[in-house]
């Protein structure tokens, strides 16, 4: 039996023709509770621009609604805490990328989607944490300027021979994990498998059966035959993954996300209600066109790399709307 706030979203999802979208970092109550799709920032917003309907609720930080409006212009966005950001997101701004432009001219510059609309706009080619070395292969330039984050990039630079130059972004959550600890919960558990996130330090992702993003950590855990995974990323992920997979043990430790839990039940019921007008996520029109074509960029390239003949399962999973 849904409870009444939880009752009251989705009837109103419903009145309204929108769809709401959890990222995987969310809390169970708004992941499972009233979400209809769950997913990475990506996946999700590529569900925002296939859907009929009319409205989108992103249950994120604000560059990810931002990336929905992107492939979404003709859809209302709302964010039901439009004041969640993202560390990595807010390390970086245009101006940045154009001055960097002036002192690497002949290179390319590749994004991460962990980034504003303005910034996606200023770049030649957007990535995730699941296709950014088959983003680097593809360019045709040998030389990479790739932003914002550094531990990211680093990790690039250790699998291609060409330059990467970095920048000294960084993940709030992903940077406090370490080489020690994680050596630490190896021992006490030698069976089980370590899933790591590319935004960690080197060290760390060296230890890793698998490095890459939270898509990845999904589809490994799905396939794997083991029982027993550590986890190196935002706590959410775990709790949605004990929920999914019952019979696997998840353990060791994780960092929460300030900015992803400022997203509750009661925004979200408000943002549906009557959302402000900084709830609503508007974009100028020329940064969006631009933002579009480095986030189509990526797909023209993934579709051409041998990458995009790995499975993937970033657009998450789906609970049926309006049922």
């Amino acid at each position: 039996m849904l409870a009444p706030l939880t009752l009251r979203i989705r009837e109103l999802a419903c009145a309204k023709n929108a769809v709401i979208l959890g990222h995987s970092y969310m809390t169970p109550d708004v992941l499972f509770g009233v979400s209809d799709h769950r997913g990475d920032s990506l996946g999700l917003s590529k569900i925002a621009r296939d859907t009929d309907a009319d409205v989108i609720v992103f249950c994120g930080v604000r560059f990810m609604g931002e990336t929905a409006k992107i492939l979404s212009p003709g859809k209302t966005v709302l964010l039901p805490d439009p004041d969640a950001g993202c560390s990595l997101s807010e390390a970086i701004t245009g101006a940045d990328v154009r001055r960097l432009r002036v002192e690497h001219p002949d290179a390319a510059f590749v994004c991460y989607v962990n980034t504003s609309a303005e910034v996606k706009a200023e770049c030649d080619v957007v990535c995730t944490s699941a296709n950014a070395l088959a983003i680097v292969q593809a360019v045709p330039q040998q030389k990479v300027v790739f932003l914002p984050d550094r531990y990211m990039a680093a990790n690039l630079r250790a699998l291609t021979t060409k330059e990467i130059i970095g920048y000294d972004g960084r993940c709030i959550v992903h940077e406090t994990f370490s080489k020690d600890t994680l050596m630490a919960w190896r021992r006490a558990h030698p069976g089980a498998r370590i899933l790591v996130h590319t935004e960690s330090p080197e060290e760390v992702v060296a230890l890793a059966d698998l490095a890459g993003g939270t898509g990845d950590m999904v589809d490994y855990v799905r396939r794997s035959d083991a029982r027993e995974f550590m986890l190196v990323t935002e706590c959410g992920l775990s709790e949605r993954l004990k929920v999914e997979f019952p019979d696997r043990q998840f353990i060791g430790t994780c960092t929460m996300c300030p900015h992803m839990k400022r997203v509750e039940l009661r925004k979200v019921l408000q943002v549906l209600e009557a959302p402000r007008p900084d709830q609503v996520v508007t974009l100028p029109e020329d940064v969006r066109v631009r933002a579009h074509k480095a986030i189509e960029r990526m797909f023209e390239l993934t579709a051409k790399a041998a990458d995009a003949t790995r499975p993937h399962s970033n657009a998450g999973e789906s609970t049926p709307r309006c049922d």
